[in-house]
């Protein structure tokens, strides 16, 4: 699959505000009680070559949430992919998750300066992109198809938070919904159990995390990824630090080889 598209719906949102929920005395999905606000900064490489730059900026509130990223190619990967994305998504919280209000994300290398928005009314996904697509797949996403799906970010920060995303009481594993304004995606993921993990931000034990892309609709001839891609998993690591869960590394395979991404900075701060 093309990077841009992996980085979108993997590296820029996933940011996880356990210390900041609370479940119910019935065991519903917890429902986040205080501010939380965090900032991390990722490094990218394949083979120790510096290609990518990745921010993320988020807050969750009781009631409601937003969110910044940002990923840069840098290197090598500019050489197959110039990308300079930066990401935004605004929306509520209540008792059932993350219910987003409006997404947008622009990548600035391009020179069609196009504005990839997605609006939610009614929790149907509709898409505002401007200008528009030349086409929006074969088959094109359907309203059925999606009413009820997330962004790539408040998706990642529902599967976090475990907000309608727990089965047999694992937090990480199952499956959500996702549209990206075009493309109509599962995301299935997986709970792997502990691992040891040494990053620049974290040493120690954190949680092990699959998740597999599952195309829908909404794909271009040869846009669409091939069964061998969705087959092989980005594996995430989310570390405990400072009362919440942060993804301090990532891992897959891409075009250009093997890619891992390494937190470098996180600070977290808990707003009362």
């Amino acid at each position: 699959m093309r990077f841009a598209r992996f980085a979108l719906f993997a590296l820029l949102p996933l940011v996880s505000y356990t210390s900041a929920a609370a479940a119910d005395d019935d065991g519903a999905s917890p429902v986040v009680t205080a501010a939380s606000q965090l900032y991390v900064e990722y490094i990218g490489s394949v083979y120790f070559l510096n290609v990518a730059n990745i921010s993320v900026n988020a807050r969750i509130g009781a009631q409601d949430y937003s969110a910044a990223a940002s990923f840069r190619s840098a290197g090598l990967l500019r050489w197959f992919d110039d990308t300079d994305i930066q990401a935004t998504t605004v929306g509520y919280v209540n008792g059932q998750g993350l219910e987003p209000w409006r997404y947008e994300h622009t990548n600035f290398a391009s020179n069609k300066g196009r504005v990839v928005g997605i609006d939610f009314r009614e929790g149907l996904a509709t898409p505002d992109v401007n200008p528009p697509f030349g086409s929006m797949g074969e088959p094109p996403a359907t309203d059925e198809e999606r009413q009820g799906a997330l962004d790539p970010i408040t998706v990642l920060l529902n599967v976090v938070l475990a907000l309608n995303f727990e089965e047999d009481g694992q937090t990480c594993q199952g499956r959500l919904p996702v549209f990206d304004g075009k493309a109509r995606y599962d995301l299935r993921f997986v709970n792997v159990g502990q691992d040891a993990v040494r990053t620049r931000a974290f040493r120690g034990d954190a949680l092990r995390c699959q998740a597999f892309l599952e195309p829908i609709s909404g794909y271009d001839e040869g846009d669409r990824p091939s069964e061998e891609e969705t087959r092989r998993p980005v594996t995430i690591w989310l570390a405990p630090i400072d009362g919440v869960h942060v993804p301090v590394r990532f891992r897959a395979a891409t075009q250009i080889g093997s890619i891992n991404i390494q937190a470098t900075q996180v600070n977290h701060l808990r707003v009362e």
